[in-house]
């Protein structure tokens, strides 16, 4: 909450118009302190305001509505800091004075909610024996009849204020031993009795045929806010309650969740030990005020209150709500059976809150009769909703099901297994139709009672199929999906046996046969049998006694022979390890126990036995998986890798020393014959081929890193020493670099490699020479992650890979980008903390070079000397990485060595590079965003002329970034100030933008004198200019690439239309279909196609005379020449008539035909000059001619073309007349006019 002297300083500087006047009377009232020589007090203030609260309101009338209006403004913000004693003292007095304020009818709304502040503030303040004075008398009653009043203001926000401070005077007690507000019988008798007068007059205009009263909504409102303060009287709780349900029976749903929201603000005022009593006898008034069992209208409503009211019941006295529980369950469910859906809707919504607020968890750890029998009680009550009775209301019946399954947990068994009998004999019924929702139910049976028990309900019958009994091979799928609580045994006894029936029937179904549905079948459920392993394997309950050397065995030996069952094994195997590491790793409740709720009833003890147990088997499980991990495919491994990690994290030391040993002997050997063999058959191999045996190995290297003990390191810095520096192959040196990163996942590598760190560096600066572009996000990473073991006495590391670093930060892979962003920030850390840079270790250093401190400055000047770089390049990455640090650095470096690097960055701008103008722009987006006013307002003289040179610059959006920089500097420093920075060549730019924000706030005010609320101008607003959600996941990235543009909307509001976008979207998404006349279009015809056109067709202008219809010979074939119209015919060849056109939507060909011989085609003019038409629609007469040295002398002979004699034959006939035609462009024979037309 900001404090008052940030209030006052935020009036001191307005940005809104309405305060201005706020501000001279603040700016007069501080004057006359300073005058008198007053500090600057709350008491001063007050003082100050009161006098001249006198001078602009009387005891009778508002004598200057200005001054009134800012002086209650500044009381209203000055009371909650004033002294209590001086609040109560000066009651009277304000009050007398703020009277006119609050019942003049003319008052306007804001002079009302700062009274209405003032007002709260003094009643806050009153003790008990103000309270005590009678409402006649001016005192706090009075006040607070007054509030009552307001709350019923037709204006919303005087209405909603009023409401608001009676909430907050009666939450707060003035001292003394009553639990009641003084004034709480007052205002609920004021409301209850507004409530019901007004309902009675909405009643008697409802039959008059009129509208229901709003103002019944506002009475409800203001019970609503008395109600909320958790003070309402025990003895007005009946008459309330029964009110309240005669409301939500008119039926209006306005009302009706009016009144439902009074019920939980009643319900939520009394969610406390103290308030127990009371809220029994609400809830005991509730239920006697029960409507009948077919009243569609009040049962709902009623049912709704029920259950909010005992969620808090169950909270305040959670003991006594569980016994009550089974008696209120059985009666809503018998309201289950009605006919009207809503009732049965609203009993199943109201049996779901009860089981789910009501049943604690406490109480499935309570073996005791009591509580057995309660659950009996409530599971019989369950079981009798299955009954035909309650046929219509099943699927509400199955969610109270799945509701209770949820709840109960382990105690389902024995309680609910009639429960799941009935539902499976329903699932399995062909005619039933919630098969859905029968399968939900029982996917929740299985996972709180086990499989092993709904499969001894409900039986699969396939291997021995009972008669007249269909198998349930349904089940499977529930079952994988929900599998818990389960008993490893089960799967070994009952699903492997099955599953060998299954195979064996594939195996003999299969031999010497093409597969058959029969065998697709069988293999599908060896499948979903194995499908259920991965649950059966998530905390079972006799893991030490189940999963033993032969059920071990077994696994392996699936896992080397059936390909397509090793995930299900992996993720099994996995789960094995993980859900007991997390009983491990879970926090105790509040009184330091276990929570075996939480804990599904298994001890953390039981579960440290249990990885203990696996531990003894991991040596053998390690060297199956590392067989099955190099004999499968890259793409095929991720699941291997993760079993592979939770197996290596319970595997003893000498164990896991062993399997390194091994896998690093192998290695060395498999580096040896990679050198001889992988040179020749590198581009030999396919992409389904296996990798290297090296890559692999190192692969499990990577994977063993993090739980090695001490003693293996030594061996591992020689394998990371041996393959860093393999440029010959770049994958197997990526692999190495993830060796450093992976060691520093654990105390024991991170305390390893601050011991090696000096070799290690030594190492890395080494290789970088070798590094590969594949490697080099990884070998990023490594950097980064030695960066925080670098000692401070010697971090000659820092500078001898920046370059390096920087450089990277212009990485095309955005991976690769980030981590040298995070290198740089890891470094200016380091450098922060202080050290010495020992610069003669660094390369190309003299031996001599003296040694320099470690500062955030001494960091800066090291990145900027990329900056002289002779590669643009290298300059352009010098900028970007700068811009990172500063974003970082800001407000920690010298502000002097700041304002030197803008200075410097722009000249850049200046540069005629555009790579490195690009970072610039970057790098000045971001300072004019997070640097000082002071420290960039000075820059503006240079910086933004040089800006606007490159807002002419189309390529690479540079026109669009600078105007985004532009509207960010209007934003910030105010038009003006940019505008007199700006060449008068490029003003008109700023000009656009201003217009933009004026159009913006002009299209506020408009709808604002339109009737509309704030909050709906605003929306309006959001409308008509969507703000973007922020896309980045970091602020310096939004910062940098972010635009927030005010221009885009404006510039499309400029042209009166839609953004740019969203036009072409809406352009590219239109298709239209181009049909002859005479015919429709055939959509079964492959050439359709042609007739679909992105573009809206132009219908074919006919003037003049109409087209005369083609004509067929005997064989109906066209004719495209006629001796009755040979002169048209000739036309229509040459373009010389526009009285004919041809049909362009034809297709294709006819386009050809258009291009060539349509009137806009090209013709020859004098001296065999080609001339292009740009006429449109026979109006305009600019041609083009083009020089055609190629071009022979213009024929002036015959007047005739091909079209003199009669062609036959429609599409052959039209074939010949195109062979002589060449491409556009070429050159032809003759003139292009009327008379050499048909030369060949």
């Amino acid at each position: 909450m900001a404090t008052l002297e940030e209030k006052l300083d935020r009036l001191r500087m307005p940005r809104q118009k309405n305060q201005q006047q706020i501000t001279v009377v603040l700016n007069a009232v501080e004057d006359i302190l300073r005058e008198q020589n007053t500090e600057f007090t709350p008491t001063a203030y007050f003082a100050a305001l009161l006098s001249l609260l006198q001078q602009s309101i009387s005891s009778s009338t508002i004598l200057n509505k200005d001054l009134a209006g800012s002086t209650v403004y500044l009381l209203d913000l000055l009371t909650p800091y004033a002294p209590a004693p001086l609040l109560r003292a000066k009651f009277v007095q304000i009050l007398t004075h703020l009277a006119p304020a609050l019942t003049h009818p003319e008052a306007e709304a804001p002079l009302l909610r700062s009274s209405i502040g003032v007002l709260e503030s003094l009643l806050v303040a009153q003790d008990g024996a103000s309270w005590a004075i009678p409402q006649k008398d001016i005192g706090p009653r009075r006040a607070m009849a007054g509030l009552l009043n307001l709350g019923l203001d037709d204006r919303p926000k005087v209405r909603k204020r009023a409401q608001e401070a009676l909430t907050n005077v009666l939450q707060i007690l003035p001292p003394g031993p009553s639990l009641e507000h003084p004034a709480s019988d007052m205002c609920c008798a004021v409301t209850l009795t507004s409530v019901q007068e007004l309902m009675k007059a909405s009643e008697v205009q409802k039959k008059k045929g009129g509208e229901h009263d709003p103002r019944v909504i506002h009475s409800l409102q203001l019970v609503k806010a008395v109600a909320a303060a958790g003070t309402w009287p025990s003895k007005r709780v009946e008459g309330l309650c029964e009110s309240l349900l005669k409301i939500a029976r008119v039926g209006n749903e306005f009302m009706t969740m009016a009144a439902l929201g009074v019920f939980e603000e009643l319900f939520g005022g009394l969610v406390d030990e103290v308030h127990g009593g009371k809220l029994e006898v609400v809830l005991e008034a509730i239920s006697e005020l029960r409507p009948s069992s077919s009243d569609s209208q009040l049962l709902p409503p009623w049912l709704a209150v029920i259950a909010r009211g005992h969620e808090v019941y169950a909270q305040v006295s959670p003991d006594v709500a569980f016994t009550k529980l089974p008696a209120l369950f059985e009666l809503v469910a018998s309201l289950l059976q009605s006919s009207a859906e809503n009732i049965r809707t609203s009993s199943a919504q109201c049996l779901l809150s009860l089981v789910e607020s009501s049943i604690p968890d406490s109480s499935l750890l309570d073996i005791t009769r009591p509580t057995e029998a309660i659950f009996q009680k409530l599971a019989k009550t369950a079981t009798d909703l299955l009954n035909v009775r309650y046929q219509g209301a099943w699927m509400e019946v199955f969610e109270v099901l799945s509701a209770l399954f949820n709840k109960l947990r382990w105690r389902s068994n024995p309680v609910l297994c009639e429960a799941v009998k009935v539902v499976g004999e329903l699932r399995s019924n062909e005619g039933f139709q919630g098969k859905k929702q029968a399968d939900e139910v029982l996917a929740r049976a299985v996972h709180a009672m086990g499989p092993d028990v709904i499969l001894s309900i409900l039986p699969l019958g396939l291997a021995k199929p009972t008669p007249g009994q269909p198998g349930r091979a349904w089940m499977l799928p529930v079952l994988r999906d929900s599998i818990f609580n389960t008993k490893l045994s089960h799967f070994r006894e009952e699903m492997v046996p099955l599953s060998e029936i299954f195979f064996q029937k594939v195996v003999d179904f299969g031999d010497g046969k093409e597969k058959t549905v029969e065998i697709k079948i069988f293999e599908t459920i060896v499948g979903q049998i194995w499908d259920l392993l991965p649950g059966y394997c998530d905390l079972p309950t006799d893991l030490t006694v189940a999963f033993d050397q032969t059920f071990a065995e077994l696994l392996a030996n699936v896992l080397y022979q059936k390909v397509e069952l090793r995930s299900n094994i992996c993720k099994a195997l996995q789960n094995l390890v993980d859900s007991n590491k997390i009983i491990l790793e879970t926090e105790p409740d509040e009184d330091g126990d276990e929570d075996l709720v939480a804990q599904h009833q298994v001890t953390k003890e039981q579960a440290q036995k249990n990885l203990e147990h696996l531990a003894k088997l991991a040596g053998n499980m390690l060297a199956v998986l590392f067989n099955v991990y190099s004999s499968t495919l890259p793409q095929f491994r991720g699941f291997i890798l993760k079993c592979l990690n939770s197996f290596l994290s319970i595997t003893p030391h000498d164990e896991l020393m062993a399997t390194f040993s091994k896998v690093s002997a192998m290695l060395e050997s498999s580096l040896a014959e990679l050198t001889a063999q992988t040179q020749a058959d590198k581009q030999k191999k396919e992409a389904s081929a296996m990798p290297p045996m090296a890559h692999t190995l190192m692969d499990l290297v990577i994977t063993i890193t993090p739980y090695l003990p001490v003693k293996s390191y030594e061996t591992l810095f020689a394998i990371f020493n041996a393959t860093v520096n393999r440029n010959t192959d770049p994958q197997l040196q990526k692999k190495a670099y993830k060796v450093i990163p992976r060691l520093a996942e654990t105390e024991t590598g991170r305390a390893a490699l601050k011991s090696q760190n000096e070799a290690i560096q030594a190492l890395l600066i080494a290789s970088a020479a070798t590094a590969t572009p594949p490697a080099r996000r990884d070998r990023l990473v490594a950097l980064g992650t030695m960066v925080e073991f670098i000692p401070h006495e010697d971090l000659h590391f820092i500078p001898a890979v920046l370059s390096e670093v920087v450089i990277s930060a212009k990485e095309v892979n955005e991976k690769a980008r980030t981590a040298a962003f995070e290198i740089l920030v890891a470094m200016g850390e380091k450098m922060r903390e202080g050290g010495v840079i020992v610069n003669r270790k660094v390369a190309h250093m003299p031996d001599d070079a003296p040694d320099a401190k470690a500062t955030l400055e001494e960091y800066f000047t090291m990145v900027s000397a990329g900056l002289a770089g002779s590669a643009p390049h290298m300059v352009s990455a010098s900028i970007t990485a700068l811009t990172r640090i500063m974003w970082q650095f800001k407000d920690d470096v010298d502000q002097n060595l700041l304002g030197e690097l803008v200075s410097t960055l722009d000249l850049f701008l200046t540069s005629k590079n555009r790579e490195i103008v690009r970072s610039v722009l970057g790098f000045i987006k971001v300072c004019i965003i997070s640097l000082p006013k002071e420290m960039m307002e000075p820059r503006f003289k240079t910086l933004i002329p040089n800006l606007m040179v490159w807002s002419h610059e189309h390529k690479a959006h540079f026109k669009a970034k600078v105007k985004h920089i532009i509207e960010r500097l209007i934003r910030r420093f105010g038009v003006d100030t940019i505008d007199r920075h700006t060449p008068e060549e490029d003003k008109k730019l700023i000009t656009n933008i201003r217009k933009t924000r004026e159009r913006r706030k002009r299209k506020k005010v408009e709808a604002k004198a339109a009737g509309e609320d704030g909050s709906d101008a605003e929306a309006v607003d959001s409308v008509s200019q969507p703000r973007r959600k922020n896309r980045f996941e970091n602020e310096f990235d939004d910062a940098l690439y972010g635009s927030e543009s005010e221009s885009d909307a404006g510039s499309d509001e400029e042209m009166g239309g839609a953004p740019k976008a969203r036009k072409k979207a809406a352009k590219g998404g239109r298709q239209y279909i181009v049909e002859d006349e005479d015919e429709p279009l055939d959509l079964l015809d492959r050439k359709s196609l042609a007739h679909i056109s992105t573009t809206r067709p132009l219908k074919p202008a006919l003037k003049g005379k109409k087209l005369s219809k083609a004509k067929f010979n005997e064989d109906g074939k066209l004719i495209l020449g006629d001796s009755d119209d040979e002169g048209a015919a000739a036309k229509v060849a040459a373009g010389g008539d526009d009285d004919m056109d041809l049909d362009t939507g034809a297709g294709g060909v006819d386009a050809y035909v258009e291009a060539v011989s349509g009137k806009n085609a090209y013709t020859r003019g004098q001296k065999g000059k080609v001339k292009f038409s740009n006429k449109r629609a026979r109006e305009g007469d600019l041609e083009m001619e083009l020089d055609d040295e190629a071009a022979e002398k213009p024929d002036a002979a015959g007047k005739g073309g091909m079209f003199h004699k009669k062609q036959q034959g429609g599409r052959g006939g039209f074939k010949k007349q195109m062979q002589g035609r060449r491409p556009l462009g070429q050159v032809r024979e003759g003139r292009a006019g009327k008379s050499n037309r048909g030369r060949r």
